[in-house]
């Protein structure tokens, strides 16, 4: 069975299938790197609680950031993050995200 949720016409937040939860990107607010990881990581804790999951789930994150001179920022906070012996599989990289502002996006898959 597969389930959505928070579905509007574009996209669902959350897709839940066979044990495993994907989140669309999830984005933050905030002025530098930092500000807008730990604003996205929260939203990103908020939907694997409602798909059932939690960070220590976490099976892949995908990582996209608008100039990868924000690497070691992103990184700082995103270590800080990740429960200790629960990293996942990751992959970061340097793409043009959806508004000129943004900073970070992060994709997560995890099991529930």
């Amino acid at each position: 069975m597969i389930e959505r949720l928070e579905t509007g016409q574009r996209m669902s937040k959350i897709v839940r299938h066979n044990g495993v939860a994907y989140l669309c990107g999830q984005v933050g607010d905030g002025e530098t790197v930092a500000e807008q990881t730990r604003d996205c990581l929260s939203r990103i804790e908020r939907l694997l609680a409602i798909a059932g999951s939690s960070p220590d789930r976490i099976l892949q994150a995908i990582i996209w950031l608008s100039d990868m001179k924000d690497f070691d920022e992103m990184n700082a906070v995103w270590d800080a993050w990740v429960p200790h012996g629960h990293a996942p599989a990751r992959a970061c990289g340097e793409a043009r995200l959806a508004r000129d502002t943004l900073k970070v996006e992060i994709i997560v898959t995890a099991a529930y």
